[in-house]
């Protein structure tokens, strides 16, 4: 990776052009650093949401932690026999409700010897690097394969990672998936998982869907819109970032154009040691393709946990009504939260 950072901290996002190598991009499939210690004793379950507690019970099973104890009977009563786990999972349910934590729970849980954590698109990218062959070939005899938002709307990629997987299942590798749906979607997320069962139909023996309600908790404790700085403020922000370890600064349209001339999997590398990315100038998103690579962006930058300061339009206005009305809109809906909590961990942590 090359960029050009100056004395003061600061880099432009537009002259970072990383590279990465198959083998670099299967060490990275571990849970993002904010899930490092996520537990199943650390997930909050929500009260209001049954499903929530109900999901980690099994999942602890899932992962060979045991659940509830079982309740015996009288002196010549038989135990009470749990149900026997399918070799994989499915979380299923609006998004900020928890379902990567218990994600990163299993992961962390699960005694295996290999066992890997990513994307959807960090696993797609890496058949497109190193081809489906040797994707196979690598990941045969993994224990545990972690899938985190799962994508349906993307049929080619979608049908490579079913046939990946059915590969994989029957070597003993056990799988734990979630989905991307929104809450309060209409039936989208009780849907979600017939959709996700249609794609894998070859597999759909394979996979116990476990339905987890809930609000958004990214959103609980803010007011539902992202933060907009003025010019002195995201100077002062820039400055501030920079001065304490390395901040970004770029424009918002310049940064969409970078974005199409790096691979989605090369994202993360973009933001490597930053501690704060700077846009300015943000405009409403009209091409789709862009759009969806911002979406991409901002789910690595999420993962990371940076901060985002930004002049111009407000990031959750930042795709347009028919975006929002159309076939991607969960997608955007999960970056327009996400944008949401980053742009307010600058403001709490200034």
């Amino acid at each position: 990776m090359t960029d050009t950072p100056t004395r003061t901290g600061l880099v432009h996002l537009t002259d970072r052009e990383p590279t990465v190598s198959g083998p670099e991009m299967l060490a990275s499939l571990v849970p993002p650093p904010q899930f490092d210690g996520a537990t199943f004793e650390s997930y909050r379950a929500d009260p209001a949401y049954p499903s929530q507690e109900e999901a980690k019970e099994t999942l602890q099973r899932f992962a060979g932690r045991g659940g509830s104890p079982v309740k015996r009977g009288g002196l010549f009563s038989r135990a009470k026999k749990e149900p026997e786990m399918k070799p994989g999972v499915y979380l299923d349910g609006g998004f900020g409700v928890g379902k990567t934590h218990l994600l990163a729970s299993i992961f962390h849980a699960m005694p295996a010897r290999r066992k890997y954590f990513g994307s959807f698109i960090e696993y797609t990218a890496l058949v497109g690097a190193l081809g489906y062959k040797n994707t196979v070939d690598l990941l045969k005899g993994a224990d545990l394969l972690c899938i985190d938002e799962f994508e349906l709307d993307d049929p080619g990629d979608t049908m490579v990672m079913t046939r990946l997987l059915g590969e994989l299942v029957p070597t003993g590798t056990r799988l734990a998936a979630t989905s991307n749906t929104p809450p309060n979607a209409l039936g989208e997320g009780r849907f979600a998982a017939q959709d996700f069962l249609r794609e894998i139909h070859a597999m759909s023996d394979s996979f116990q869907t476990l339905r987890i309600d809930g609000v958004d908790f990214r959103q609980r404790a803010l007011d539902g819109h992202a933060v907009v700085s003025d010019p002195a403020e995201y100077q002062a922000a820039v400055d501030a970032g920079a001065a304490g370890g390395t901040a970004s600064d770029d424009a918002f349209d310049d940064v969409i154009r970078h974005l199409a001339r790096v691979h989605p999997s090369r994202y993360l590398r973009l933001i490597t040691g930053l501690g704060l990315v700077g846009l300015r100038d943000v405009r409403t998103l009209t091409d789709q393709s862009e759009a969806l690579r911002f979406v991409a962006f901002v789910d690595r930058v999420y993962d990371a946990q940076i901060p985002i300061v930004a002049t111009g339009t407000a990031l959750d206005q930042v795709f347009s009504e028919e975006m929002l009305g159309g076939g991607y809109r969960k997608k955007y809906l999960r970056a327009i939260s996400r944008l949401n909590a980053l742009t307010h961990a600058d403001r709490s942590s200034a």
